[in-house]
């Protein structure tokens, strides 16, 4: 069993900064935490052996740790699916994955605040940016994990989250990301029973959320939206394969 590396300035109980937050964020955690978890969802609709057959490993929130070759290049992937604290918490466990931000693409404001996308009028998605080294897991497995953690089908809305920013959206950096991108939708298409509404749009500009955004999961396992949302959804999610690998208890930060 891996050991779990040290988790550095954990802190339990920061609240998001009123400064930051929104309207959309306090309607997260405003009904009852069995409301919140029997939401029916579809995130578990990939087949298990096909999750099984990913053939990547769980490393659990080791995704800041330095990869084993330092001089491997990198690649980036950018999707949106939802609130971004949950694709983070989920990303964040694959080995290859060596780093994951929290923040907006898809929009035309430039440098928008957290309180603005929340707004709805900067066209920004919430989106994660995935460092990720292609030798040890490929932009296709990153595209199948996508399709396995939240609803393509909904649009502009996950779960208890709703308006544009939570739209399902996969922003390509180039043309081979492009044809891979439609290729996994067309094959995903017959796993969901309605059509999927994932946008596949070129990436023009990523903008980092706050501070107090990244790793957020991790840093706060105990904010309502994380304990009632995310901490169910990740063990769903490793109760049905995907996280089969190393590490254990890996849906605890």
């Amino acid at each position: 069993m891996a050991t779990k590396p040290a988790r550095a300035n954990l802190s339990l109980t920061t609240p998001v900064p009123e400064s930051g937050r929104c309207p959309a964020a306090e309607d997260r955690v405003r009904s009852s935490p069995r409301e919140r978890v029997s939401t029916p969802g579809r995130f578990l609709l990939l087949p298990l052996a096909l999750a099984l057959s990913l053939a990547v490993q769980l490393s659990p929130m080791n995704a800041q740790s330095t990869p084993a070759d330092t001089n491997a290049p990198t690649q980036l992937a950018t999707f949106g699916g939802g609130c971004f604290w949950c694709l983070e918490a989920v990303f964040e466990r694959f080995e290859g994955v060596l780093s994951v931000t929290s923040g907006y693409a898809g929009g035309h404001q430039a440098q928008p605040t957290y309180k603005q996308v929340c707004n709805g009028d900067t066209g920004h998605a919430e989106v994660v940016q995935i460092k990720f080294d292609p030798k040890r897991i490929t932009y296709d497995q990153l595209l199948e994990i996508f399709w396995e953690v939240h609803d393509p089908t909904t649009p502009d809305r996950q779960g208890p989250d709703e308006g544009n920013q939570y739209r399902s959206i996969l922003l390509y950096h180039d043309d081979a990301q492009k044809r891979a991108a439609e290729k996994s939708k067309a094959a995903a298409a017959g796993r969901f029973k309605d059509p999927i509404v994932t946008q596949i749009v070129p990436l023009n500009q990523f903008y980092p959320a706050e501070a107090y955004h990244q790793d957020y999961y991790r840093n706060n396992p105990r904010y309502p939206y994380c304990a009632v949302v995310i901490s169910p959804k990740l063990k769903k999610l490793e109760k049905a394969g995907l996280f089969r690998g190393r590490g254990s208890g890996s849906t605890t930060p």
